[in-house]
């Protein structure tokens, strides 16, 4: 099993790009999404690979580069792929690799198994997780659904950059939440478009907020992406 903050399992596989002879190498100095699925020619995957594959050009706006992985091998693979093209994917092509781990290696590696999904000659299917790994090849955050991920890895990015969190609910283009370990003084230098604290009936001036910092901000980098602690 592999935990938040650990370095990912090192790995080379089969894909449906091209032999990957190292998963660090793939993922030094980037941004990686990696997301399994239980097998080939299923409803549920191929909606899901489909859905990713539309979704392109939207992580790769955001520095993400996208891999898959199923537990079948690389010929099932490119005849899954066919299907996933012609009925999911709006006509889109997959550019993103998809990883074949026939033996469930990878999928042991990674903690992926599903205990209480078995195929029928009694090996266990690898659940629909979803990895996001950071440009030092450490485990980001893991989750078991394809949906608010842009969400996710935008605040992810933001909390890497600047010392802010993310609210509930909150979107790119809403405010930020400056982290409490910062002074007024220091986040009157490093937010130049200004904060506001917000008024609580303890009446501690923990709620600051202010616009997403920009490339502009000398904010340094530190942050969390969920409670700016």
């Amino acid at each position: 099993m592999v935990l938040l903050g650990d370095t990912v399992p090192e790995f080379k596989a089969d894909s449906t790009i091209g032999p990957i002879d190292s998963f660090h190498k793939f993922c030094e100095g980037k941004w990686t999404m990696l997301f399994s699925h239980p097998s080939d020619f299923t409803p549920v995957c191929t909606s899901e690979l489909g859905a990713a594959a539309k979704l392109q050009g939207e992580f790769s706006k955001r520095g993400i580069q996208l891999v898959a992985l199923s537990c079948n091998d690389l010929d099932s693979h490119k005849q899954w792929v066919k299907d996933i093209e012609g009925s999911m994917s709006d006509g889109r092509r997959i550019e993103y690799p998809i990883i074949a781990d026939p033996d469930r290696s990878i999928a042991k590696q990674w903690g992926m198994l599903d205990p209480d999904e078995k195929h029928p000659a009694g090996s266990s299917f690898a659940a629909r997780c979803v990895f996001i790994v950071g440009p030092d090849k450490t485990l980001k955050l893991s989750i078991l659904m394809l949906r608010p991920l842009l969400r996710v890895i935008e605040s992810l990015q933001l909390a890497a950059k600047y010392p802010v969190a993310t609210p509930a609910d909150w979107r790119q283009g809403q405010e930020v939440m400056i982290s409490p370990r910062i002074s007024n003084e220091e986040a009157n230098k490093l937010f130049p478009k200004g904060y506001r604290t917000i008024q609580v009936k303890s009446g501690k001036a923990y709620i600051r907020k202010t616009p997403v910092p920009d490339d502009e901000s000398p904010a340094p980098k530190g942050g969390d992406a969920t409670c700016g602690a």
